[in-house]
């Protein structure tokens, strides 16, 4: 059976910019009502003007429990209930770990695995009552290391075991589960990175294959969703990923580190 989103209640994380932008605009073309949640209230007010517009924007810093529990109490009252959580906002950082303080890679679990935890904990209630869905946005670097990011692996392979554990929990009761798996996507997160001090990385990004289009990526995540899948592995880089980091680990490592260890440069 293939989930329709006319007429449910979306919210999106991490909305304002990139790939969160993508999916509002694209859950509010499939007919749903999407609120829109970004730390930016700025960006957030200039989402889609016309058009496919969000039906609610709420200011919302995921990494803040209360502030999660007070938006997704918000969405309740105003759209009436919750049919899915899109789990987006994401920051990374690009440096090695020796020359990392431990407060960045703090700061990184705090956005992308606690932020989704507070998030996903707040809707609970609602997507049990409505049988609904939890899209959780992990990384190529949720099942396979990636070098020069290893507070980001860490947050997102911690995605993994949470929401694969919380399927078990949930699928008795009709709500569904997705974890996405991208590689490279055009979209601000690697432009914002984090150096090892906490300010912004400055050295060049490597990446492996192209970057997909946040559109495209947002086209392939709600249909995805809509035919219920528990796992996207939405590009050709992520596919290859994840075979040859089960089949050939060892292999797959010295590769990754190759076509990626100029992210070292400059940060040890």
């Amino acid at each position: 059976m293939v989930r329709s989103f006319e007429g449910k209640t979306v919210v999106v994380t991490g909305a304002a910019g990139g790939l969160g932008r993508a999916l509002t605009l694209r859950f509010a073309a499939a007919g749903a009502r999407v609120a829109a949640l970004d730390r930016d209230a700025d960006a957030l007010q200039a989402l889609a003007p016309a058009g496919d517009a969000p039906s609610l924007r709420l200011p919302c810093d995921v990494s803040d429990e209360a502030q999660c529990a007070s938006a997704m109490a918000e969405v309740r009252r105003l759209l009436g209930r919750i049919d899915v959580l899109v789990n987006n906002a994401g920051i990374t950082h690009r440096s090695a770990f020796a020359a990392t303080r431990p407060e960045v890679i703090r700061r990184v679990m705090a956005v992308n695995f606690f932020g989704a935890l507070h998030c996903t904990h707040a809707a609970l209630a609602d997507l049990v009552a409505q049988r609904g869905l939890v899209i959780a946005v992990s990384s190529v670097a949720g099942f396979a290391p990636l070098i020069a990011r290893t507070g980001y692996a860490a947050s997102k392979h911690a995605l993994h075991g949470f929401f694969d554990s919380l399927r078990s929990e949930l699928e008795p009761h009709g709500v569904q589960v997705l974890l996405v798996c991208p590689s490279f996507i055009r979209t601000g997160i690697e432009q914002h990175a984090l150096a090892g001090d906490g300010g912004p990385a400055r050295h060049p990004q490597s990446i492996v294959g192209t970057r997909s289009s946040p559109e495209a990526m947002a086209d392939r995540i709600v249909r995805a969703a809509a035919r219920g899948q528990r796992l996207l592995l939405p590009d050709r880089v992520s596919r290859l990923a994840w075979w040859a980091s089960r089949l050939a680990p060892r292999w797959y490592a010295r590769q990754m580190a190759q076509r990626l260890g100029g992210e070292m440069q400059g940060t040890e």
